[in-house]
């Protein structure tokens, strides 16, 4: 028999990823809810609460839960600052709140005994036995009081069911039999641009004026002004190493190279070096520090790609035969993803005898970029790594560098991709590209955005790739283009696109493939960044959009709306901690799916999703397509024509609040929107 008296039990404690064998994720200076089933015998007043640390501190912060109904307690706290944290929950049956709440149902009924005032006033002396100062003086105040029976009974209840006296007796609780959680769970808070950014990719050797000329990272810089005009604050640059020529991969990925064919970025290593080395003809350390500081001044991060592959010629091939895999000519095996082949590169054998070798070369990569200033990395196929060098190279890396942010490439089953995020990455590339169906985005979605997903995996949605043109894009509609656009951008806080090619709408594909014809991966390439087509004008307002307002920063509040029509999607976003004149952020975004025709609905909002009561009117403002509107109840029609624009990007607020005339609404709108 293990007599004990504890009759609390603490269930259920959220956030929690695989059983409390790795960290959630959180943003510094925002916010992490925690929830918690906690049940006890009997109706007595539980109490609990959250007791939080950083991890190379020694004191330990307490934030008390709030019962939400149910058997589940809520609370919140909020990391200062990046780094690792520790917590779990205490709760204990509140004997004082107990008797508080009893007392003022006797008092109702007319029932109250001095008895019932005694039993208080020995709860109170208990109390006061081991409190000191003046929260003793008050206790025994208050306990003295309960006991006379000179005052009016109704003054006496008043004192015992004050707050002031609840506050006082909660400080001196010496919390007996409390019960904990059966394990301290882990929590990493990331810098805020983990949690919110926006991502272009360029190819630093396009970014000349000549496609017959290799482009050099000062060309980049003369691109940044562009970039930095659309309100992307990470300009991702493709593989920037040498390129070897072994196996050299032709236009669109022929075979065979010409003798003027630059070669995939990513076949990487030459006689110029490998992973630690810069293509010569891009320029050198002191061009890509420039580069970056100018991007920076700019308000954007470089991200690099990482991908641990080589070129034949790499010199870690020669160094380091081991690391590869050997076939039984003598051969080493080349990357394939039948019936591809990628005779041009090389992939790590992580099975190697070598393997501590390899783990800590690999490593020392990632490291070597941070000392050049690099904090953001988009890492290739990681799915095709080991897992477990994974959770022990980004744990070590962001251990010595807490800034650092990882976006996983990783298009992959489900279980791998969340996997991957368990193990340590940032970020991840969704199924976005390929979830086009209003049933299929809401399914998709409500699972990134719920819990146990949205407590350790960050989604970053791209409607393109140098990889990807689906069939959708394959169509050149500028209709299809800006759908997508609207849809990664306020789907997720998170959203990237192949920069060019996208505000080009460059639809152009290989007969029968999901992959751009004359491909930048296999040529130099010359883009018309001023053409009049362009959606830079409109992509350059949703970014604006997107930093203005914090309810798209995040993705926990993303809630779906039905709409009595397949053709229309329709989400909010809502974000409390937002300080202005109207309060809580909410935005409400309505999506035409049909790139050719009209279509209209009735929307049945969730009212208190939005925090809007059923008979209280509210403006809804098009921050996107212009247009201001007042709304009240349930059901509003809506009606887009993709023609002109494809989405509604609706600001929620009271009637009384001011508009967001700072975005010029109406009038860059029509310029942004206009359909060529």
């Amino acid at each position: 028999m293990a007599a004990t008296r504890r009759r609390v039990v603490v269930q259920r404690l959220q956030p929690e990823v695989a059983d409390g064998r790795y960290p959630a994720k959180a943003i510094a200076g925002r916010d992490v809810p925690i929830d918690a089933d906690i049940v006890c015998d009997g109706h007595d007043v539980l109490a609990a609460v959250v007791r939080w640390q950083a991890a190379d501190e020694p004191d330990w912060h307490e934030v008390a839960l709030t019962h939400a109904g149910n058997d589940r307690w809520t609370a919140s706290f909020t990391p200062p600052q990046v780094g690792r944290y520790r917590f779990t929950v205490d709760a204990w049956v509140d004997h004082v709140a107990t008797w508080r709440r009893d007392l003022v149902a006797r008092h109702a009924a007319g029932t109250v005994e001095e008895i019932d005032l005694q039993v208080g006033a020995q709860l109170l002396e208990d109390l006061a036995a081991r409190a000191s100062g003046a929260t003793r003086r008050r206790l025994e105040e208050d306990r003295a009081a309960l006991l006379d029976d000179g005052l009016d009974l109704g003054v006496r209840v008043a004192i015992g069911s004050s707050e002031e006296l609840a506050a006082l007796a909660a400080a001196a609780d010496p919390r007996q039999g409390r019960a904990s959680y059966d394990r301290t769970l882990e929590l990493v808070a990331d810098r805020p641009r983990a949690g919110f950014s926006t991502w272009y990719e360029l190819f630093p050797r396009s970014a000349g004026p000549d496609p017959a000329v290799h482009g050099t990272f000062d060309d980049v810089i003369d691109r940044l002004d562009h970039v930095a005009s659309m309100g992307f604050d990470v300009l991702y640059l493709p593989p920037i190493h040498p390129i070897g020529t072994t196996h050299r991969k032709g236009r669109d990925n022929a075979p065979q190279a010409g003798p003027d064919d630059p070669g995939s970025p990513w076949a990487i290593g030459s006689a110029d070096g490998g992973h630690k080395a810069i293509h010569p003809q891009l320029g050198t350390f002191d061009d890509f520090a420039r580069l970056r500081e100018a991007a920076e001044q700019r308000g954007m991060e470089l991200a690099l790609d990482i991908a641990f592959q080589c070129s034949p010629d790499h010199p870690y091939v020669h160094e380091h035969p081991e690391w590869f895999r050997h076939r039984p000519d003598g051969s080493i095996q080349y990357a394939e993803n039948p019936p591809k082949k990628y005779q041009d590169i090389y992939p790590f054998d992580f099975e190697s005898h070598d393997a501590e070798g390899l783990w800590r070369e690999l490593k020392s990569i990632f490291e070597f970029w941070v000392d050049q200033g690099v904090r953001i990395f988009r890492v290739d196929n990681p799915h095709t790594k080991s897992l477990p060098f994974w959770a022990w190279c980004l744990q070590e890396l962001t251990r010595e560098h807490p800034d650092v942010i990882l976006l996983a490439e990783a298009f992959t089953r489900p279980k791998v991709m969340y996997e991957l995020a368990r193990r340590g990455f940032t970020q991840s590339y969704t199924y976005f590209t390929w979830r086009r169906a209003k049933w299929e985005i809401e399914q998709y979605y409500t699972e990134l955005t719920s819990r146990p997903v949205v407590d350790v995996f960050r989604p970053n949605s791209w409607p393109n790739t140098p990889d990807i043109l689906t069939d959708q894009l394959q169509t050149g509609l500028r209709s299809v283009f800006v759908q997508r656009l609207v849809l990664a951008a306020t789907l997720t806080a998170n959203y990237g696109m192949y920069g060019p090619a996208f505000e080009l709408q460059w639809s152009q594909a290989r007969e029968g493939a999901e992959e751009y014809a004359r491909n930048e991966k296999y040529e130099i390439r010359r883009w018309e960044l001023d053409h009049p087509d362009s959606l830079a004008p409109l992509i350059g307002r949703i970014n604006r959009i997107r930093h203005a307002h914090p309810a798209l920063q995040q993705d926990r509040t993303l809630a779906f709306h039905h709409v009595d029509n397949d053709a229309l999607l329709a989400y909010s976003k809502t974000d409390a901690s937002a300080a202005g004149p109207h309060g809580t952020d909410v935005i409400l975004v309505v999506v035409n799916l049909d790139p050719h025709e009209e279509q209209g609905g009735m929307l049945h909002l969730d009212l208190a999703r939005l925090g809007i009561t059923d008979d209280q009117p509210f403006v809804v403002e098009d921050v996107l397509g212009g247009g201001t509107y007042t709304w009240q109840g349930h059901d509003n029609f809506v009606l887009l024509d993709p023609a002109v624009i494809p989405a509604h990007v609706f600001h929620v607020r009271p009637p009384t609040a001011p508009t967001d005339g700072d975005l010029d609404v109406a009038a860059e709108a029509r310029t942004a929107v206009h359909d060529h």
